[in-house]
């Protein structure tokens, strides 16, 4: 029961990913640009995540922090854009069903590796017989859904 909360909110932020490609596909197709489809869809982002701070009266962090904080955690936002851009053009020729199968296939193989090998400063969780049935599971899904 402790965990209907935020499975149901997990359930809500895929809802929200496929309705951003499907929308983001359908700027593209009226801008005639993936670019500024893209721009579009973070220019909002932007938007949203700086009304909820303000909202939150979440205070920015000091330069001190900033400068603290590894190299490589300031990249989320360029896997963002590869993600946002390969949505754009990718959704329209797979359907938003095969892509986000393949995405969370993609998903699932990094997060294994990543907690397999303790990357990225994640607590290290060897791969075992049952995880990797479940990424046969999934890519078998996959197959199913694309045929």
């Amino acid at each position: 029961m402790l965990l209907l909360i935020p499975t149901g909110l997990a359930v809500l932020a895929g809802i929200s990913v496929v309705t951003q490609q499907i929308l983001n596909a359908n700027l593209r197709a009226a801008l005639s640009s993936a670019a500024w489809s893209g721009f579009a869809s973070y220019f909002v982002g932007l938007a949203c995540m700086a009304f909820l701070a303000v909202i939150l009266r979440d205070p920015p962090p000091s330069a001190g922090v900033m400068l603290r904080v590894p190299w490589w955690a300031w990249s989320g936002g360029l896997f963002g854009a590869i993600f946002i851009g390969l949505a754009i053009v990718l959704v329209p020729q797979l359907g938003a069903a095969t892509f986000i199968a393949l995405v969370v296939t993609g998903q699932m193989l990094a997060s294994a590796g990543f907690d397999h090998f303790g990357l990225l400063g994640l607590e290290r969780q060897p791969l075992d017989a049952t995880r990797l049935l479940g990424i046969a599971l999934l890519v078998g899904g996959v197959v199913l859904i694309r045929r």
